[in-house]
């Protein structure tokens, strides 16, 4: 039977499913270009903890063992971080595969989820995959010809009676804006009880503004608000993949019904609990970050590009016109950005922040590839 006979019998919603687009072929262009620079992932480029690496190393040598099925000593070391109960947390594969869980417990045929214009990919599969109906609400107005970020009052208008999950990123992939707490609680009060909010918050490490506070503190006044998180990014474990979710307890149980067995693996778990006590190195990338993301983007903007505001280690730069040429010309220069088609953003690429010399390998590549 080839791929059509099998595909006539999985469920309707996978029928139309296409996977996940991680981007360019990176494995190849490693090959065709020694010394690449890699800035389509929003990996960090400062690397993560050397006591996250050497406590990685260290659990190798109990890689025959299966590791801990429920991360005890992680998720006791993130309740004393974030001010909640070890029951109010969830091990994912990456913040990615609890994206996919929450849609698969709690949405199906029938029912809706909702996330603004511009989200994260990953929050259309998650309904698709589910059975759900996917709905977009219209982000804010674009300026100076960039998209903008969420606009909550059009969210909360899109809620129906069919609703079940509401995706939120704060900051926003790929675009990098954000919103303040404040105006994240005015929307909670405004929605139903029964509507379950989930706040992506993967890049919350990397945010400078003091109105960009973390959700969790809202956890005790709505009980229908989850937010997860990653160490993929600014902890700069991307290789390990592990994540989490911050809920009440009762959806925790819930979610622990779908949990695979063993889903965090032992170097990982390691790892995240060093990168956590890490709290100097973390503070450092969070700098860095800032720093560099405010020179790429004023070399940006010197060059005439539209250059969206950013919490993130990226940046969404407009180039007025398809953006596909420069890519390719990006690339050609072993230069690898993210292309933003796929979002509905044709002129659009999204550049990770890099150290400084990838940052100058890159406006060099740009030059030369706008030129």
């Amino acid at each position: 039977m080839d791929e059509a006979g099998f595909l006539a019998l999985a469920r309707p919603g996978l029928r139309t499913l296409r996977p996940y687009d991680p981007g360019l072929d990176l494995v190849a262009l490693r090959r065709r270009h020694p010394g690449l620079v890699e800035l389509g992932s929003n990996e960090n480029a400062l690397g993560c903890s050397p006591a996250a690496r050497a406590a990685a190393q260290a659990a190798l040598e109990q890689v025959h063992r299966y590791p801990d099925p429920s991360g005890g000593a992680l998720k006791s070391a993130l309740a004393s971080a974030l001010g909640v109960g070890s029951e109010q947390l969830m091990l994912g594969n990456g913040s990615h595969e609890l994206l996919m869980m929450l849609a698969q417990a709690f949405a199906g045929p029938g029912d809706e989820v909702l996330a603004s214009r511009f989200g994260f990919a990953v929050y259309g599969l998650a309904a698709q995959a589910s059975g759900a109906r996917f709905v977009q609400a219209p982000a804010l107005p674009a300026r100076h010809a960039m998209p903008l970020g969420h606009d909550l009052d059009a969210l909360a208008a899109a809620v129906g009676p069919d609703t079940r999950l509401l995706y939120l990123a704060n900051p926003n992939n790929p675009t990098g804006t954000w919103f303040p707490r404040a105006a994240l609680e005015g929307l909670l009060a405004a929605l139903p009880p029964r509507l379950l909010v989930v706040v992506d918050e993967a890049y919350h490490e990397y945010c400078t503004d003091p109105a960009l506070q973390s959700a969790v503190g809202l956890l005790p006044r709505f009980p229908n608000l989850v937010v997860t998180r990653t160490f993929s990014k600014a902890h700069g474990l991307a290789g390990l993949r592990l994540g989490y979710l911050v809920a009440a307890p009762g959806l925790v149980a819930v979610m622990e019904r779908l949990r695979e067995s063993f889903n965090a693996n032992g170097p990982a778990l390691a790892a995240a609990g060093a990168a956590l006590a890490d709290t100097a190195h973390l503070a450092w990338v969070r700098e860095a970050n800032a720093a560099a993301r405010e020179a790429l983007s004023g070399a940006l903007k010197a060059r005439g590009l539209a250059v969206s505001p950013s919490q993130c280690n990226f940046l969404l730069v407009g180039f007025g016109r398809d953006a596909g040429a420069i890519e390719a010309g990006l690339v050609a220069r072993g230069v690898v950005p993210r292309p933003m088609a796929g979002y509905g953003l044709p002129d659009c690429l999204r550049l990770t922040v890099g150290t400084p010399q990838d940052n100058q390998r890159l406006l060099q590549a740009l030059d030369e590839a706008m030129a």
